[in-house]
């Protein structure tokens, strides 16, 4: 029986710390809602869930970008919807203007309506969306994976050599009447080179939703995954919760009887 070393007072201080350590910690867990508090209670699970969160992100960027590709198509394909359109009357006025019992008068006013679609459908072709040009024919480039991996998009040239004839080039006026030769002709050219720049148009618009699909999945799958390694298990966590409150405070109580211990030796010395 010594009195300057209390043994079982410093194992029981050892133990209750061990356990008030235990408590703090799952109580930190519960208030968080994570696993991992802090990077010793699973480093590697931190680093790889880190990876997958970065990635998560640089995939909602992608999702963004997908979404402003998808636009742009749709965008492209509302005007071009409005072109077949135009090229559509233009070819029933200039079918009309081919009557030989139409005077000279009525060919005019069919010659009125063509020209001003004709002007439409030339400034369709200098459109722009958010400052990018719609139909010049250059192939936009479009993120489709978090390593910044790109398509192309199929470009549309509406002012195209099957188009041109109609409308003319930019900035020049054309030509092209409804009682010019073989006119019904031309128009018919026209308006399958819209048809096929809008079959190119509407493939873009399915890859582009195809794709936001594959991301999206794709964040899921790493949200569970970043999940398995995070996020604590309430029922689990509470119950070790209610395990280390009850070591705590039986710990605290058999130290408070260590310390009582070494007064027995004072018995022996009265």
């Amino acid at each position: 029986m010594v009195i300057n070393t209390n043994v079982s007072a410093l194992r029981g201080t050892r133990m209750l710390h061990e356990s008030t350590s235990r408590l703090n910690s799952s109580l930190a867990r519960l208030a968080s809602g994570s696993k991992i508090v802090s990077p010793q209670d699973d480093a590697a699970g931190l680093a790889v869930a880190t990876k997958f969160d970065a990635q998560i992100s640089r995939n909602s960027s992608v999702q963004n970008n997908l979404t402003g590709a998808l636009s742009y198509s749709q965008t492209q394909d509302g005007f071009l919807g409005k072109v077949s359109k135009a090229l559509d009357r233009m070819s029933e006025l200039a079918t009309l203007a081919l009557d030989a019992t139409k005077s000279a008068s009525d060919k005019a006013n069919y010659e009125t309506e063509f020209t001003d679609l004709r002007s439409y459908i030339s400034d369709i072709g200098g459109k722009n969306f958010n400052g990018v040009n719609l139909f010049d024919g250059v192939a936009l480039a479009v993120t489709k994976d978090s390593d910044v991996s790109t398509w192309s998009l199929n470009a549309s040239a509406l002012n195209g050599s099957d188009v041109q004839t109609v409308v003319g080039f930019a900035g020049q006026a054309a030509t092209f009447a409804a009682t010019t030769a073989n006119a019904v002709a031309t128009l018919k050219t026209a308006i399958e080179a819209v048809a096929t720049h809008r079959a190119k148009v509407g493939a873009n618009i399915q890859r582009l939703q195809f794709t936001q699909e594959q991301v999206g999945i794709l964040n899921e799958n790493l949200s569970a995954s970043v999940s398995r390694i995070k996020d604590v298990d309430v029922a689990q966590e509470s119950t070790r919760f209610a395990r280390y409150n009850i070591l705590v405070q039986s710990g605290t109580a058999m130290l408070a009887q260590a310390n009582l211990l070494p007064q027995n030796a004072l018995r022996l010395i009265q």
